[in-house]
């Protein structure tokens, strides 16, 4: 350094010492400003993801949480990626808003990344702030609730966008079974986040904006020549009804969000806690007259097992889950009570109620959530059976039946088993009966349990009879009767102990509301194994 050179420094150096520091108050006007600056984003960013029907990340979390109750956690991070003009851009909170609030008063973890800012793309830093709140979520016992909308991986940050997806996932797998977690889709999921969805124990998607897939449609076309839109390749409409992925999906985001505030009022905050509980409301003496008229006698013909539903919950009110995918069967939470339960039931409106592939993937998750979470389990059945047919023997239907087989034989939560109506063949034993381990097998007069129909067993039993008879119909209406009276009358079951009672119908909910307290404290059996071989 030349004279000249020192000189210049030391006399800017002077400048420094002799200008006065900035006052706190300074300080604190600057720190502000910079905070409002980062909480209100680009305007014209905002605008056009409002012009896209779709709120920012801040108003989706004034919709979720409690007012007033959202605590940011590394609001000013930005990322540290060089390169490809990055170290040009380098705004705050590096588009994921992350940290903590509360739902009714109980904690929660969440994040929601922000469109507005590289897209909701992840990097190494968004991928840290989102590792950082699953931590927390973790440590301190609370469900834990993903906010996304976003393009996927940031391609200018390379593996380390790969690598943070890498932490999520791990952290997803760590939480499973000992907290809650939930996935909402608000605009496109792309890539390595989908697999977030797919690990979370509910997923929500919004109809029009919300888009899940790996590859994208441009990625689609010029692998495999097929053209596809985004919502046909990963919408509302494929995951709700088709993949399963989507257990909630709403028109709008204030229905979804509201919905997710429902959810998590039914859950605990953590495997070693109860679900929380309103008062009771004298269920043990309700006599409901309408289920006595909601279920036809005649086995064949249908009706919808959510009006039976509605008459044993409180309020008849209950969340449905999946309420699109696999309708042949009912999955759904509710309260008898006040106490929180979970509900599988039979949908004779779709398919008879019949089980297929589908509608077994869906029950087993459901119940091992509900085991996972201490939930007791209601099981509703009128089952006339597995569907047949090459498809879903193709499909697996014996692997997947197994997963509810295995469900319900390893769930230690309080199981009680209502028999409706029908309850056939080798669906009778997976859902919830005696054998596999329900603690309280209740039915109504109406019940019909066997290795199949009347009408069907006679066919086989008595096929040559039936053969060589002059009058086959009137044989087989003789035969039918014959099998009904000994093999299928509604004490049948009760009499050998497969079925501990046959209740009035009215009287369902008071009986099923006293089987909850009685097993209220029901302990889990200790096991020494590690874990079982789920039928995957």
């Amino acid at each position: 350094m030349s004279i000249s050179e020192l000189d210049i420094a030391v006399e800017a150096l002077d400048e420094a010492v002799k200008s006065p520091p900035p006052s706190m108050n300074q300080l604190r006007e600057e720190h502000e400003r910079l905070r409002e600056e980062v909480a209100e984003g680009r305007p014209q960013a905002v605008a056009r993801q409002r012009s896209l029907g779709k709120r920012t990340a801040r108003e989706r979390l004034e919709l979720l949480l409690d007012e007033g109750s959202f605590l940011e956690l590394d609001m000013l991070r930005r990322h540290r990626a060089q390169g490809l003009g990055m170290e040009r851009q380098r705004p705050h909170t590096d588009g994921v808003i992350a940290g903590s609030g509360t739902i009714d008063g109980r904690r929660v973890f969440v994040y929601a990344q922000d469109f507005t800012v590289f897209g909701g793309s992840l990097g190494e830093a968004h991928a840290l702030k989102i590792q950082k709140v699953m931590d927390l979520a973790l440590s301190t016992g609370s469900p834990f609730i993903g906010l996304n909308d976003s393009g996927g991986a940031r391609i200018q940050e390379g593996v380390m966008s790969l690598n943070g997806y890498g932490g999520i996932f791990q952290r997803n797998v760590a939480a499973s079974g000992v907290i809650p977690q939930i996935n909402v889709v608000l605009g496109p999921c792309a890539g390595g986040a989908a697999y977030s969805a797919a690990l979370a124990d509910f997923t929500f998607m919004v109809r029009d904006t919300a888009q899940l897939y790996l590859t994208g449609p441009d990625v689609v076309e010029a692998v495999t020549g097929e053209r596809v839109t985004h919502a046909q390749l990963g919408g509302v409409q494929v995951h709700g009804t088709r993949s399963g992925l989507a257990a909630f999906v709403h028109d709008d985001e204030e229905s979804c969000l509201a919905d997710v505030r429902y959810l998590v009022s039914m859950l605990p905050s953590n495997n070693m806690s109860r679900p929380p509980a309103l008062p009771a409301r004298d269920a043990v003496h309700d006599v409901r007259p309408r289920l006595a008229e909601i279920v036809p006698v005649e086995r064949n013909k249908p009706y919808d097992m959510r009006q039976v539903l509605a008459e044993l919950v409180d309020d008849g009110d209950y969340l449905e889950v999946h309420a699109a995918w696999a309708p042949n069967v009912i999955c759904a939470f509710a309260r008898i009570d006040g106490e929180v339960i979970g509900v599988v039931g039979n949908q004779p409106l779709v398919l008879a109620g019949v089980l297929d592939v589908a509608a077994s993937q869906k029950a087993a998750r459901f119940v091992r959530l509900c085991d996972a979470f201490g939930i007791p389990l209601l099981t509703l059945v009128d089952v006339p059976g597995f569907l047949p047919g090459t498809d879903q023997e193709h499909a697996g239907a014996i692997r997947h039946g197994a997963k509810l087989l295995y469900a319900y034989c390893e769930a230690t939560v309080p199981r009680i088993q209502v028999i409706v109506r029908k309850a056939y063949g080798g669906a009778y034993i997976v859902m919830d009966s005696r054998s596999i381990g329900t603690d309280l097998s209740l039915a109504w007069p109406t019940n019909e349990i066997a290795v199949m129909g009347a009408e069907s067993a006679v066919n086989v039993i008595y096929r040559r009879e039936l053969a060589a008879a002059s009058d086959p119909d009137m044989l087989r209406a003789d035969l039918v009767a014959r099998y009904t009276g000994e093999l299928l009358h509604s004490t049948y079951a009760a009499e050998r102990g497969l079925v501990d009672d046959v209740i009035d119908p009215v009287e369902t909910r008071s009986v099923v509301a006293r089987g909850l307290a009685m097993l209220r404290d029901k302990r889990k059996h200790a096991t020494p194994r590690k874990h079982g071989n789920v039928p995957l």
